[in-house]
């Protein structure tokens, strides 16, 4: 079958990606073989593909988004068969999805609705699972009125905006003027373009000084230092981005620090904890249907164009999700 690989550590980078090649790979007793019909990109793959993985073996094919169709079934892979619609959010320690065919452990696999094409599937994983993650599964919703999301134009602060609204929040967003349109579409309470404004500023003006309840901070380092000033009292900062600030002061305020991401769920291997990436797929899966929920697809790319359109998410030319058509 054909892959994208990176070929080896040395040679490392979105430029030295190739395709090639390569055996398809076969399930062990509790995994699934997946015919891939279609793969979302994610920051996160130019960034391993960059930066590598220590636990890969090489040469290593990339994608961690898949909706596809399940080929083969292992002897404790309960609750699926053969010809069984699929998608699912993968392990970046194992080969990916950039393949014609693909193997994964069934407990992270949702069955994809029948209402939904494979490339609304894939393009409903990452992003939209770690907004889901953040909002339903790590704040305490029971006294929220408000939430600041931090780039409301990038995947995650989209599906953060929109899941938003379903929770009746108050939503207020930074975002740039490329992106201005996106979010707009979306819809918020309260856009400031961060380049022009002074945003914390702008957070109290819009909670007549109060403060947000929820910051869902996907900037990371000292960004999330500087949404101490920008919280009310007992607020939660939930960090998504990359790195922490030396400092940070959340005696003041009583604010609670949490940190939300997707991606150790598989070294946990802690079952429960990988079968509840099935569950909230799922979940968004059902707004989807519902019309409550857009995937806002930007882009499907043929196969052979995945280096070329990861280069572009990486330069930060995309708008919408990049979706890439594996199965013609």
């Amino acid at each position: 079958m054909r892959a994208w690989l990176v070929p080896n550590q040395a040679t490392l980078g979105l430029e030295n990606l190739k395709i090639a090649d390569v055996a398809i790979p076969m399930p062990g007793d509790d995994e699934l073989q997946v015919k891939v019909h279609a793969v979302g990109l994610n920051p996160v793959d130019y960034k391993v593909i960059d930066a590598g993985v220590a636990a890969w073996a090489t040469p290593h094919i990339i994608g961690i988004d898949v909706a596809g169709e399940v080929t083969k079934v292992g002897v404790r892979a309960s609750g699926f068969k053969v010809g069984d619609r699929v998608f699912y959010h993968g392990d970046l320690r194992r080969d990916g999805s950039l393949a014609a065919y693909t193997v994964t452990l069934a407990a992270g696999v949702a069955h994809l609705p029948a209402e939904l094409s494979y490339q609304q599937g894939a393009a409903i994983l990452c992003a939209n699972l770690t907004a889901y993650q953040a909002l339903y599964r790590k704040v305490n919703l029971t006294t929220a009125h408000s939430v600041l999301i931090h780039a409301g134009g990038g995947a995650v602060g989209l599906a953060a905006l929109q899941l938003a609204h379903q929770l009746g929040l108050q939503t207020i967003t930074t975002t740039s003027e490329r992106k201005l349109a996106l979010v707009e579409k979306v819809g918020a309470d309260t856009i400031i373009d961060y380049h022009h404004e002074d945003v914390t500023k702008a957070v109290l003006a819009a909670t007549s000084g109060r403060g947000v309840d929820i910051s869902l901070n996907t900037i990371g380092g000292a960004e999330l230092a500087a949404d101490t000033a920008r919280m009310a009292y007992n607020g939660q900062i939930v960090a998504i981005g990359d790195g922490y600030p030396d400092h940070i002061d959340l005696d003041g305020r009583a604010l609670a620090l949490i940190r939300s991401g997707l991606g150790g769920v598989y070294r946990s291997n802690d079952e429960l904890a990988i079968h509840d990436l099935a569950v909230m797929a799922n979940g968004v899966a059902q707004l989807v249907v519902a019309g409550k929920l857009d995937p806002l697809i930007g882009a499907v790319e043929p196969f052979e164009q995945a280096a070329v359109a990861l280069q572009a998410l990486k330069a930060g030319t995309t708008i919408g999700k990049t979706i890439i058509k594996v199965t013609p």
